[in-house]
């Protein structure tokens, strides 16, 4: 479920981006009491995502505004298709209109984007991981479009797990002294923090089953031959992620591995925007 105070902070910001002291255009020419329909019409296929963002930019403006989908969050869609009707103040629907679209459009080509890498592992126990390589304060809603279509989202930020990576464990002196300084840091200060470690090699593997104290195990730009490699030395004994160099045309040999997770970059820093538009009528 999305975070609603997160949620409203992102609009709030964004309509400032986008409004600051007023829209002037739809001021200067529609009165204030003018009210009707707007749709919002689909003009390209993918998985739709930012409905129920939509509905909430539209009521965050002006409460009194009546929301009708016609497609729910998930759905495949078609050009043609019509997401959903909204009701209300003319200024309002045109003031909410480019931050519903510019959000919709994203999300769903971020949800599109997924539902083709989850569809392409469908067949393995692998599951897909998105990661923190997301639009400065948009990543609430792009995450959110992962989950839509299919993905599992990773951490959220610095704050919600310890991930050990290779700047952390070269200027920490090693793998050993990195995993007990995360583990003597949670003791410390009382944290409810899973701990992942990023491996680089086989021997790297081999260090961290010898030292413990981790909940998963990173295979960074590995093969599909190292992990396999790398599989039975964890032996089940830890939650097992493959990352780097991974994307569409070789997921699923990494899927075939076994490993337990897979995480892309490329769900949301290389999704395509789909094409939508909202027309009053």
């Amino acid at each position: 479920m999305l975070d609603k105070i997160k949620l409203s902070e992102l609009i709030a910001s964004a309509f400032k981006e986008d409004v600051d002291d007023g829209d002037h255009s739809s001021n200067s020419c529609i009165s204030d009491e003018a009210t009707g329909k707007a749709i919002l019409k689909i003009k390209q296929e993918g998985v739709l995502a930012g409905v129920d963002v939509a509905r909430y930019v539209f009521n965050y403006a002006d409460e009194s505004i009546i929301f009708n989908p016609f497609i729910s969050d998930g759905a495949v869609i078609k050009s043609g298709d019509i997401a959903f009707e909204v009701i209300g103040p003319i200024r309002t629907l045109l003031k909410c209109e480019r931050l519903v679209l510019n959000t919709m459009q994203r999300m769903s080509g971020i949800s599109t984007n997924t539902k083709k890498y989850v569809d392409k592992i469908s067949s393995y126990k692998t599951r897909l991981l998105d990661t923190r390589k997301t639009t400065p304060n948009f990543r609430l809603l792009e995450k959110e479009a992962v989950r839509i279509g299919g993905g599992l989202n990773h951490r959220f930020g610095l704050y919600d797990m310890i991930m050990l990576k290779d700047n952390h464990i070269d200027s920490c002196g090693g793998i050993e002294k990195a995993i007990q300084k995360a583990n003597d840091y949670i003791k410390i200060h009382q944290l409810n923090l899973s701990i992942e470690i990023e491996t680089r090699s086989i021997d790297d593997v081999i260090q961290v089953m010898k030292t413990g104290g981790v909940n998963r195990i990173m295979f960074d730009n590995f093969s599909p031959t190292e992990i396999e490699k790398a599989l039975k030395l964890v032996d089940g004994k830890y939650e097992t992620e493959a990352s780097g160099g991974i994307h569409y045309d070789n997921i699923e040999l990494y899927a075939a591995t076994g490993v337990d997770f897979i995480s892309v970059g490329a769900l949301i820093h290389q999704a395509q925007s789909i094409d939508l538009s909202m027309k009053c009528i």
